[in-house]
Protein backbone atom coordinates (compact mmCIF):
# COMPACT_ATOMS: atom_id res chain seq x y z
CA UNK A 1 0.00 0.00 0.00
CA UNK A 2 1.41 3.63 -0.76
CA UNK A 3 2.41 5.97 2.06
CA UNK A 4 -0.10 8.11 2.17
CA UNK A 5 0.54 12.17 1.09
CA UNK A 6 -2.28 13.63 3.25
CA UNK A 7 -4.34 13.23 6.29
CA UNK A 8 -6.91 12.96 3.92
CA UNK A 9 -5.17 10.06 2.28
CA UNK A 10 -4.57 8.25 5.75
CA UNK A 11 -8.23 8.39 6.64
CA UNK A 12 -9.06 7.27 3.34
CA UNK A 13 -6.98 4.15 3.53
CA UNK A 14 -8.31 3.52 6.95
CA UNK A 15 -11.49 3.25 5.54
CA UNK A 16 -10.96 0.56 2.53
CA UNK A 17 -9.73 -1.39 5.44
CA UNK A 18 -12.48 -1.11 7.45
CA UNK A 19 -14.89 -1.59 4.63
CA UNK A 20 -16.15 -5.11 5.74
CA UNK A 21 -16.66 -4.28 9.36
CA UNK A 22 -18.77 -0.94 8.27
CA UNK A 23 -20.95 -2.86 6.43
CA UNK A 24 -20.86 -5.75 8.38
CA UNK A 25 -21.98 -3.45 11.99
CA UNK A 26 -24.45 -1.85 9.50
CA UNK A 27 -26.63 -5.21 8.84
CA UNK A 28 -26.10 -5.97 12.09
CA UNK A 29 -27.43 -2.66 13.23
CA UNK A 30 -30.36 -3.41 10.77
CA UNK A 31 -30.85 -6.74 12.09
CA UNK A 32 -31.34 -5.10 15.78
CA UNK A 33 -34.07 -3.05 14.60
CA UNK A 34 -36.52 -5.64 13.09
CA UNK A 35 -36.51 -4.56 9.67
CA UNK A 36 -38.52 -7.73 8.27
CA UNK A 37 -37.24 -7.03 4.96
CA UNK A 38 -33.81 -6.26 4.99
CA UNK A 39 -33.57 -9.35 7.96
CA UNK A 40 -34.98 -11.71 4.94
CA UNK A 41 -32.25 -10.65 1.87
CA UNK A 42 -29.13 -12.47 1.11
CA UNK A 43 -26.10 -10.32 1.87
CA UNK A 44 -25.20 -10.03 -1.25
CA UNK A 45 -28.67 -8.48 -2.37
CA UNK A 46 -28.92 -6.46 1.39
CA UNK A 47 -25.74 -4.72 0.53
CA UNK A 48 -26.41 -4.07 -2.74
CA UNK A 49 -24.76 -0.65 -3.94
CA UNK A 50 -23.51 0.33 -0.53
CA UNK A 51 -19.84 -0.31 -1.02
CA UNK A 52 -19.87 1.59 -4.25
CA UNK A 53 -21.17 4.43 -2.10
CA UNK A 54 -18.43 3.79 0.59
CA UNK A 55 -15.86 3.77 -2.29
CA UNK A 56 -17.29 7.15 -3.59
CA UNK A 57 -16.48 8.48 -0.18
CA UNK A 58 -12.73 7.51 -0.14
CA UNK A 59 -12.15 8.21 -3.40
CA UNK A 60 -13.60 12.12 -2.75
CA UNK A 61 -11.29 12.24 0.23
CA UNK A 62 -8.18 11.50 -1.62
CA UNK A 63 -8.74 14.64 -3.98
CA UNK A 64 -6.75 17.31 -3.55
CA UNK A 65 -9.83 19.54 -2.23
CA UNK A 66 -12.32 16.79 -0.57
CA UNK A 67 -14.62 19.65 -0.45
CA UNK A 68 -14.75 20.52 -4.34
CA UNK A 69 -17.09 18.86 -7.00
CA UNK A 70 -15.49 15.41 -8.62
CA UNK A 71 -16.89 13.21 -11.23
CA UNK A 72 -17.11 10.81 -8.32
CA UNK A 73 -19.63 13.45 -6.52
CA UNK A 74 -21.02 13.88 -9.92
CA UNK A 75 -22.07 9.83 -10.18
CA UNK A 76 -22.78 9.78 -6.47
CA UNK A 77 -26.78 11.36 -7.06
CA UNK A 78 -27.44 8.23 -9.38
CA UNK A 79 -25.00 5.46 -7.47
CA UNK A 80 -27.20 6.41 -4.41
CA UNK A 81 -31.13 7.02 -6.61
CA UNK A 82 -30.30 3.23 -7.65
CA UNK A 83 -30.28 1.93 -3.86
CA UNK A 84 -33.09 3.51 -3.74
CA UNK A 85 -34.65 1.47 -7.26
CA UNK A 86 -33.41 -1.89 -5.77
CA UNK A 87 -34.73 -0.99 -1.74
CA UNK A 88 -38.76 -0.41 -3.92
CA UNK A 89 -37.92 -3.90 -5.60
CA UNK A 90 -37.04 -5.62 -2.95
CA UNK A 91 -40.48 -4.80 -1.13
CA UNK A 92 -39.13 -2.17 1.41
CA UNK A 93 -41.24 0.42 2.81
CA UNK A 94 -40.53 3.88 3.05
CA UNK A 95 -39.74 3.94 6.76
CA UNK A 96 -37.66 0.66 6.64
CA UNK A 97 -35.50 2.50 3.84
CA UNK A 98 -34.90 5.66 5.90
CA UNK A 99 -34.29 3.55 8.99
CA UNK A 100 -31.69 1.84 7.46
CA UNK A 101 -29.94 4.77 5.75
CA UNK A 102 -29.51 6.14 9.25
CA UNK A 103 -28.04 3.14 10.69
CA UNK A 104 -25.10 3.19 7.86
CA UNK A 105 -24.78 7.15 8.17
CA UNK A 106 -23.99 6.03 12.43
CA UNK A 107 -21.71 2.83 11.07
CA UNK A 108 -19.49 4.96 9.14
CA UNK A 109 -20.01 7.80 11.71
CA UNK A 110 -18.22 5.81 14.30
CA UNK A 111 -15.09 4.40 12.33
CA UNK A 112 -14.17 8.23 11.68
CA UNK A 113 -14.52 8.80 15.74
CA UNK A 114 -12.30 5.19 15.70
CA UNK A 115 -10.07 6.42 13.71
CA UNK A 116 -9.83 9.93 15.59
CA UNK A 117 -9.17 8.11 18.74
CA UNK A 118 -6.36 6.18 16.97
CA UNK A 119 -4.41 8.84 15.07
CA UNK A 120 -4.92 11.59 17.91
CA UNK A 121 -2.45 13.79 15.26
CA UNK A 122 -4.47 13.89 12.99
CA UNK A 123 -5.79 18.54 12.42
CA UNK A 124 -9.26 18.85 13.89
CA UNK A 125 -9.85 21.07 10.84
CA UNK A 126 -8.84 17.53 8.67
CA UNK A 127 -11.15 15.55 10.78
CA UNK A 128 -14.07 17.99 10.39
CA UNK A 129 -14.06 18.35 6.79
CA UNK A 130 -13.81 14.43 6.44
CA UNK A 131 -17.17 14.54 8.73
CA UNK A 132 -18.68 17.39 6.75
CA UNK A 133 -18.11 15.44 3.25
CA UNK A 134 -19.72 12.46 4.93
CA UNK A 135 -22.48 15.19 6.19
CA UNK A 136 -23.05 15.94 2.48
CA UNK A 137 -22.95 12.02 1.47
CA UNK A 138 -25.31 11.12 3.56
CA UNK A 139 -27.98 13.84 2.65
CA UNK A 140 -27.98 13.49 -1.37
CA UNK A 141 -27.74 9.52 -0.47
CA UNK A 142 -30.79 9.99 1.46
CA UNK A 143 -32.71 12.46 -1.05
CA UNK A 144 -31.63 10.46 -3.84
CA UNK A 145 -32.34 7.04 -2.52
CA UNK A 146 -35.79 7.96 -0.83
CA UNK A 147 -36.39 10.38 -4.24
CA UNK A 148 -36.49 7.58 -6.25
CA UNK A 149 -38.48 5.62 -4.19
CA UNK A 150 -41.18 8.26 -3.44
CA UNK A 151 -41.01 8.55 -7.16
CA UNK A 152 -41.66 4.82 -8.08
CA UNK A 153 -44.93 4.73 -5.34
CA UNK A 154 -46.31 7.37 -7.32
CA UNK A 155 -46.42 6.15 -10.42
CA UNK A 156 -47.41 3.00 -9.39
CA UNK A 157 -50.07 4.12 -7.69
CA UNK A 158 -50.54 6.53 -10.87
CA UNK A 159 -50.83 3.03 -12.98
CA UNK A 160 -53.56 1.85 -10.31
CA UNK A 161 -55.65 5.15 -10.82
CA UNK A 162 -55.65 3.94 -14.40
CA UNK A 163 -56.48 0.61 -13.79
CA UNK A 164 -59.52 1.87 -12.21
CA UNK A 165 -60.40 3.97 -14.53
CA UNK A 166 -60.42 1.51 -17.12
CA UNK A 167 -62.66 -0.73 -15.15
CA UNK A 168 -65.09 1.77 -14.70
CA UNK A 169 -65.20 2.72 -18.08
CA UNK A 170 -65.51 -1.09 -19.07
CA UNK A 171 -68.79 -1.22 -16.26
CA UNK A 172 -70.45 2.37 -18.21
CA UNK A 173 -70.06 0.26 -21.23
CA UNK A 174 -71.70 -2.54 -20.32
CA UNK A 175 -74.32 -0.56 -18.95
CA UNK A 176 -74.59 1.44 -22.67
CA UNK A 177 -75.22 -1.87 -23.71
CA UNK A 178 -77.59 -3.01 -21.44
CA UNK A 179 -79.36 0.17 -21.94
CA UNK A 180 -79.54 0.19 -25.78
CA UNK A 181 -80.95 -3.29 -25.69
CA UNK A 182 -83.73 -2.20 -23.55
CA UNK A 183 -84.55 0.99 -25.79
CA UNK A 184 -84.79 -1.18 -28.55
CA UNK A 185 -87.23 -3.92 -27.08
CA UNK A 186 -88.91 -0.61 -26.10
CA UNK A 187 -88.76 0.14 -29.59
CA UNK A 188 -89.96 -3.13 -30.92
CA UNK A 189 -93.18 -2.78 -28.41
CA UNK A 190 -94.39 -0.28 -29.76
CA UNK A 191 -94.52 -1.60 -32.89
CA UNK A 192 -98.10 -3.19 -34.28
CA UNK A 193 -99.38 -6.40 -32.73
CA UNK A 194 -99.23 -8.34 -35.76
CA UNK A 195 -95.20 -7.11 -35.92
CA UNK A 196 -95.28 -8.68 -32.23
CA UNK A 197 -96.70 -11.78 -33.17
CA UNK A 198 -94.87 -12.49 -36.07
CA UNK A 199 -91.43 -11.75 -34.12
CA UNK A 200 -93.00 -14.74 -31.67
CA UNK A 201 -93.44 -17.37 -35.01
CA UNK A 202 -90.51 -16.58 -35.93
CA UNK A 203 -88.42 -17.08 -33.03
CA UNK A 204 -90.49 -20.08 -31.81
CA UNK A 205 -89.57 -21.40 -35.57
CA UNK A 206 -85.93 -20.22 -35.27
CA UNK A 207 -85.56 -18.14 -37.77
CA UNK A 208 -82.46 -16.56 -36.86
CA UNK A 209 -79.28 -19.05 -37.61
CA UNK A 210 -78.70 -20.71 -34.43
CA UNK A 211 -74.78 -20.42 -34.78
CA UNK A 212 -75.04 -16.47 -34.51
CA UNK A 213 -77.33 -16.48 -31.97
CA UNK A 214 -74.71 -18.91 -30.13
CA UNK A 215 -71.71 -16.65 -31.38
CA UNK A 216 -73.28 -13.52 -29.45
CA UNK A 217 -74.03 -15.19 -26.26
CA UNK A 218 -70.61 -16.39 -26.27
CA UNK A 219 -69.75 -12.87 -26.77
CA UNK A 220 -71.59 -11.74 -24.02
CA UNK A 221 -70.76 -14.25 -21.78
CA UNK A 222 -67.37 -13.63 -22.79
CA UNK A 223 -67.51 -9.82 -21.54
CA UNK A 224 -69.13 -10.42 -18.23
CA UNK A 225 -66.72 -12.78 -17.23
CA UNK A 226 -64.02 -10.53 -18.18
CA UNK A 227 -65.06 -7.73 -15.97
CA UNK A 228 -66.11 -9.49 -13.40
CA UNK A 229 -63.08 -10.94 -12.98
CA UNK A 230 -61.66 -7.28 -13.52
CA UNK A 231 -64.00 -6.05 -10.62
CA UNK A 232 -62.76 -8.95 -8.57
CA UNK A 233 -58.90 -7.74 -8.79
CA UNK A 234 -60.13 -4.09 -7.96
CA UNK A 235 -61.52 -5.66 -4.53
CA UNK A 236 -58.35 -7.79 -4.16
CA UNK A 237 -55.70 -4.88 -4.72
CA UNK A 238 -58.10 -2.52 -2.64
CA UNK A 239 -58.07 -5.02 0.11
CA UNK A 240 -54.10 -5.76 0.13
CA UNK A 241 -53.44 -2.04 -0.35
CA UNK A 242 -55.73 -1.40 3.35
CA UNK A 243 -53.79 -4.05 5.05
CA UNK A 244 -56.60 -6.63 5.16
CA UNK A 245 -54.94 -9.43 4.40
CA UNK A 246 -52.99 -11.46 6.61
CA UNK A 247 -49.82 -14.46 6.17
CA UNK A 248 -51.68 -17.72 7.17
CA UNK A 249 -48.44 -19.69 6.81
CA UNK A 250 -48.58 -23.44 7.43
CA UNK A 251 -46.05 -26.25 5.93
CA UNK A 252 -46.22 -27.37 2.65
CA UNK A 253 -45.33 -29.68 0.14
CA UNK A 254 -44.92 -26.95 -3.16
CA UNK A 255 -44.67 -29.49 -5.89
CA UNK A 256 -48.27 -31.53 -6.21
CA UNK A 257 -49.35 -27.28 -5.14
CA UNK A 258 -47.88 -25.98 -8.84
CA UNK A 259 -48.22 -29.02 -10.69
CA UNK A 260 -51.74 -29.04 -9.73
CA UNK A 261 -51.93 -25.21 -11.03
CA UNK A 262 -50.22 -25.84 -14.17
CA UNK A 263 -52.52 -28.95 -15.04
CA UNK A 264 -55.51 -26.54 -14.69
CA UNK A 265 -54.14 -23.88 -16.71
CA UNK A 266 -52.31 -26.31 -19.55
CA UNK A 267 -56.22 -26.48 -21.49
CA UNK A 268 -56.23 -22.84 -22.00
CA UNK A 269 -52.10 -23.14 -23.16
CA UNK A 270 -53.33 -25.58 -25.64
CA UNK A 271 -56.32 -23.94 -26.80
CA UNK A 272 -53.26 -21.19 -27.98
CA UNK A 273 -51.40 -24.12 -29.49
CA UNK A 274 -48.74 -23.24 -26.79
CA UNK A 275 -46.95 -25.43 -24.55
CA UNK A 276 -47.07 -25.38 -20.36
CA UNK A 277 -44.16 -27.54 -19.25
CA UNK A 278 -44.11 -27.49 -15.19
CA UNK A 279 -40.55 -29.25 -13.78
CA UNK A 280 -39.56 -29.12 -10.13
CA UNK A 281 -38.45 -31.96 -7.28
CA UNK A 282 -40.03 -34.98 -6.15
CA UNK A 283 -40.51 -33.05 -3.03
CA UNK A 284 -40.22 -29.14 -1.99
CA UNK A 285 -41.06 -28.73 1.84
CA UNK A 286 -41.15 -24.74 2.75
CA UNK A 287 -43.95 -23.05 4.96
CA UNK A 288 -45.67 -20.40 3.12
CA UNK A 289 -49.80 -19.49 3.03
CA UNK A 290 -50.96 -21.86 -0.11
CA UNK A 291 -54.08 -20.03 -1.04
CA UNK A 292 -51.23 -16.74 -1.56
CA UNK A 293 -48.78 -18.48 -3.37
CA UNK A 294 -51.13 -20.09 -5.71
CA UNK A 295 -52.77 -16.21 -6.36
CA UNK A 296 -49.24 -15.62 -7.14
CA UNK A 297 -48.04 -18.03 -9.78
CA UNK A 298 -51.73 -18.52 -11.22
CA UNK A 299 -51.48 -14.74 -12.20
CA UNK A 300 -48.27 -14.94 -13.71
CA UNK A 301 -48.78 -17.95 -15.31
CA UNK A 302 -51.78 -17.06 -17.02
CA UNK A 303 -50.40 -13.47 -18.20
CA UNK A 304 -47.57 -15.42 -19.48
CA UNK A 305 -50.61 -17.78 -21.89
CA UNK A 306 -52.06 -14.15 -22.80
CA UNK A 307 -49.18 -12.54 -24.08
CA UNK A 308 -47.48 -15.48 -25.88
CA UNK A 309 -48.79 -16.29 -29.10
CA UNK A 310 -45.39 -18.69 -30.10
CA UNK A 311 -44.04 -21.29 -28.38
CA UNK A 312 -44.95 -21.52 -24.40
CA UNK A 313 -44.48 -20.96 -20.65
CA UNK A 314 -41.94 -22.83 -18.40
CA UNK A 315 -42.74 -23.04 -14.95
CA UNK A 316 -39.46 -24.40 -12.64
CA UNK A 317 -39.39 -24.37 -9.04
CA UNK A 318 -36.43 -26.17 -6.65
CA UNK A 319 -34.03 -24.40 -4.05
CA UNK A 320 -31.74 -21.28 -4.06
CA UNK A 321 -28.44 -21.11 -4.60
CA UNK A 322 -26.35 -22.93 -2.35
CA UNK A 323 -25.45 -19.89 -0.66
CA UNK A 324 -28.88 -19.42 0.44
CA UNK A 325 -30.07 -22.36 1.69
CA UNK A 326 -33.22 -20.16 3.48
CA UNK A 327 -35.28 -19.48 0.48
CA UNK A 328 -36.66 -21.52 -2.36
CA UNK A 329 -37.30 -19.62 -6.43
CA UNK A 330 -40.01 -20.43 -8.49
CA UNK A 331 -39.54 -19.23 -12.01
CA UNK A 332 -41.94 -18.70 -14.69
CA UNK A 333 -40.46 -18.31 -18.22
CA UNK A 334 -42.76 -17.46 -21.96
CA UNK A 335 -41.57 -17.04 -25.39
CA UNK A 336 -43.54 -14.35 -25.75
CA UNK A 337 -43.00 -10.83 -27.27
CA UNK A 338 -41.18 -9.36 -24.27
CA UNK A 339 -42.36 -6.18 -22.53
CA UNK A 340 -40.65 -3.04 -24.45
CA UNK A 341 -38.44 -0.72 -22.16
CA UNK A 342 -41.13 1.69 -21.44
CA UNK A 343 -43.70 -1.12 -20.62
CA UNK A 344 -44.81 0.54 -17.28
CA UNK A 345 -45.50 -2.71 -15.42
CA UNK A 346 -45.92 -2.25 -11.19
CA UNK A 347 -42.97 -4.79 -11.69
CA UNK A 348 -41.12 -3.49 -14.17
CA UNK A 349 -41.54 0.19 -12.73
CA UNK A 350 -39.63 -1.29 -9.88
CA UNK A 351 -36.38 -2.20 -12.66
CA UNK A 352 -36.78 0.63 -14.95
CA UNK A 353 -38.78 3.58 -12.91
CA UNK A 354 -40.99 3.88 -16.34
CA UNK A 355 -44.55 5.26 -15.63
CA UNK A 356 -47.22 2.28 -15.59
CA UNK A 357 -50.04 1.55 -18.25
CA UNK A 358 -53.52 0.61 -17.82
CA UNK A 359 -55.15 -2.67 -18.91
CA UNK A 360 -58.61 -4.25 -18.83
CA UNK A 361 -59.51 -3.68 -22.28
CA UNK A 362 -61.24 -6.61 -24.42
CA UNK A 363 -60.86 -4.91 -27.76
CA UNK A 364 -58.50 -7.32 -29.28
CA UNK A 365 -57.30 -9.53 -26.28
CA UNK A 366 -61.21 -10.90 -25.70
CA UNK A 367 -61.59 -11.63 -29.43
CA UNK A 368 -58.32 -13.71 -29.75
CA UNK A 369 -58.60 -15.57 -26.93
CA UNK A 370 -62.05 -16.28 -26.79
CA UNK A 371 -62.17 -19.61 -28.13
CA UNK A 372 -59.82 -20.93 -26.22
CA UNK A 373 -62.39 -22.46 -23.08
CA UNK A 374 -60.53 -22.15 -19.33
CA UNK A 375 -61.53 -24.84 -17.14
CA UNK A 376 -64.27 -23.44 -14.29
CA UNK A 377 -61.45 -23.37 -11.88
CA UNK A 378 -59.01 -21.13 -14.37
CA UNK A 379 -60.60 -17.92 -15.10
CA UNK A 380 -58.11 -16.05 -17.43
CA UNK A 381 -57.05 -12.20 -17.02
CA UNK A 382 -58.42 -10.23 -19.76
CA UNK A 383 -55.43 -7.97 -20.48
CA UNK A 384 -54.73 -5.66 -23.59
CA UNK A 385 -51.56 -6.03 -24.45
CA UNK A 386 -50.92 -2.97 -26.41
CA UNK A 387 -52.34 -1.07 -23.00
CA UNK A 388 -50.68 -3.00 -20.36
CA UNK A 389 -50.35 -5.90 -17.85
CA UNK A 390 -53.28 -4.64 -15.80
CA UNK A 391 -54.30 -5.51 -11.82
CA UNK A 392 -52.72 -8.97 -11.96
CA UNK A 393 -49.06 -8.18 -11.51
CA UNK A 394 -50.03 -5.27 -8.81
CA UNK A 395 -51.41 -7.88 -7.09
CA UNK A 396 -48.84 -9.94 -7.33
CA UNK A 397 -46.17 -7.49 -5.83
CA UNK A 398 -48.22 -7.28 -2.89
CA UNK A 399 -49.26 -10.87 -2.48
CA UNK A 400 -45.14 -10.88 -2.65
CA UNK A 401 -44.88 -8.48 -0.13
CA UNK A 402 -47.06 -10.37 2.27
CA UNK A 403 -45.19 -13.22 2.21
CA UNK A 404 -41.34 -11.29 2.00
CA UNK A 405 -40.58 -12.77 -1.01
CA UNK A 406 -38.68 -11.04 -4.02
CA UNK A 407 -39.53 -10.71 -7.57
CA UNK A 408 -37.41 -10.27 -10.19
CA UNK A 409 -37.99 -9.59 -14.01
CA UNK A 410 -35.80 -9.90 -17.32
CA UNK A 411 -37.22 -9.28 -20.47
CA UNK A 412 -35.76 -9.23 -23.99
CA UNK A 413 -38.05 -8.02 -27.23
CA UNK A 414 -39.39 -10.52 -28.97
CA UNK A 415 -37.36 -13.31 -27.40
CA UNK A 416 -39.52 -13.64 -24.19
CA UNK A 417 -40.22 -12.58 -20.61
CA UNK A 418 -38.72 -14.19 -17.13
CA UNK A 419 -40.08 -14.12 -13.91
CA UNK A 420 -37.50 -15.35 -10.72
CA UNK A 421 -39.90 -15.45 -7.33
CA UNK A 422 -37.40 -16.10 -4.19
CA UNK A 423 -39.88 -17.23 -1.20
CA UNK A 424 -38.16 -17.98 2.28
CA UNK A 425 -38.64 -21.58 3.80
CA UNK A 426 -39.45 -20.70 7.40
CA UNK A 427 -41.48 -17.77 9.07
CA UNK A 428 -40.28 -16.58 12.62
CA UNK A 429 -43.44 -17.37 14.78
CA UNK A 430 -45.04 -19.88 12.54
Amino acid sequence: MPVPTTEFDAVADYLRSCKETILKAWRASVSALSLCVGASLSEVEFFDHVPALLDTFENQLRQSDPCAKSVAMREFPRTAATHGLKRWQQGYDLTELVRELGQLNECVVDVIDHYTDRDPTISHESIATVRRVWAHFTTVGIEESVGKYAFLQREEARGQVQDLEEALAELRSLEAQRGDLWQQAAHDLRGNLGVVANASVGLTHSTLAQPARDGFVRILIRNVSSLHQLLDDVTELARLQAGRESRRVQSIDVTPLLHELCEGIRPVALGKKLFLQCAGPAGLGAQSDPVKLRRIAQNLILNAVKFTQTGGITVKWGESDPEDPGHWVLTIADTGPGFPSKSGLPIANAMESVPPLTAGSTSTGDQQGAEAAAPATVQPKIIDSGAGEGLGLSIVKRLCEILDATIERHSLPNEGTTFRLRFPKTYAGA
